[in-house]
């Protein structure tokens, strides 16, 4: 589908540069709707309705030029492979007319080292939006592609919601712990993605709810793992893989550092503790998963003004001792 190009091309700068593209065709809602028997479908209407309210436009952005990542690769230094394969696609997109074009990718490790928080930071450096699909919760196909008009309760899938309800033609779309969709004889949940995550076939791609083709060509795909074994060969095929391992205790440190200056920064109340944390704190926290670094943090940075100080003590922070919370590292 078409594009045009909304704001010009500033060779020198790096702030994004966004095009208009339409990401469905008003012909094609108009035909669809007219089609409709007067009174039944109310649902589907209101759709369809809403698309030719909203128009098909939506915003294609990506980086005017090679933007400084060196803040990911500090606040995510076990994700290095997977920031060079971004930084080379966003490379090739730079001085030209073409979109902003991802290799799906999976990023494949243990919970809770931070493969969703690279999404995020990922979807901020491109200046397009994030979706989250939590496969774990997915027990139907038709959550990604959504459901016949026919069914009770029927609805678009979530690819319709961040493209048609969206801002963006490429928004960040996270298929979080795909390894852990379920399936039975009647509906593959991954089903659609053989479809989706193919340039060609994706550019025309059906919601089964609408019935109307969506260009969903332009959606950077970032899949995330704990056991490949669990993962289709055809789709593990479509994707680079990217094994995330549990960051190093030097890389566990400086995750944590960030951390707690970042937390600090962000809050007006940050003011009232320490700019650098203790190296006794420092070493609590690297016993963390990432993911449990920030609720530990939170914790520490509420028990220490409770006792009316501006530093986080190591005894401030939850019990560490539980194998919940323990999380071997990378030798």
């Amino acid at each position: 589908m078409e594009s045009r190009s909304l704001v010009p091309h500033s060779p020198g700068l790096k702030l994004p540069i966004a095009n208009v593209r339409n990401v469905y065709r008003t012909h094609d809602v108009e035909r669809k709707l007219a089609k409709l028997p007067p009174r039944d479908h109310e649902a589907l209407r209101a759709t369809l309705e809403r698309m030719l309210e909203r128009g098909p436009e939506r915003f294609q952005v990506k980086p005017s030029g090679i933007p400084d990542m060196s803040e990911l690769y500090e606040l995510l230094p076990n994700f290095t492979d997977a920031l060079d394969d971004v930084k080379r696609h966003v490379a090739l997109a730079q001085d030209s007319r073409d979109g902003l074009e991802v290799t799906p990718m999976l990023l494949l490790g243990p919970p809770g080292i931070g493969k969703t928080h690279f999404a995020r930071k990922l979807a901020e450096l491109l200046g397009t939006g994030m979706n989250l699909v939590p496969m774990s919760a997915m027990t139907a196909g038709w959550l990604l592609s959504g459901a016949s008009s026919q069914w009770k309760g029927a609805k678009p899938g979530k690819v319709f919601e961040a493209l048609v309800d969206g801002q963006y033609a490429n928004p960040v779309l996270v298929v979080d712990e795909i390894d852990k969709a379920s399936a039975d004889a009647q509906y593959d949940p991954l089903g659609a993605l053989y479809g989706l995550l193919e340039h060609d076939t994706a550019e025309s791609f059906i919601d089964e709810f609408t019935e109307v083709a969506i260009d969903a060509s332009q959606v950077i795909w970032i899949m995330t793992a704990n056991d490949e074994r669990c993962i289709p060969e055809p789709i593990l095929n479509r994707m680079n893989v990217f094994e995330i391992d549990a960051p190093t205790p030097e890389q566990a440190r400086r995750i944590a550092h960030n951390l707690y200056t970042s937390i600090r920064g962000e809050h007006d109340w940050g003011s009232r503790f320490d700019p650098e944390p203790s190296d006794d704190l420092l070493d609590q926290l690297t016993e963390l998963a990432p993911r449990e670094m920030r609720r530990a943090l939170m914790t520490g940075f509420g028990n220490a003004r409770l006792a009316q100080r501006g530093q986080i003590v190591a005894e401030d922070l939850p019990k560490l001792g539980g194998s919940k919370t323990k999380m071997g590292f990378v030798q």
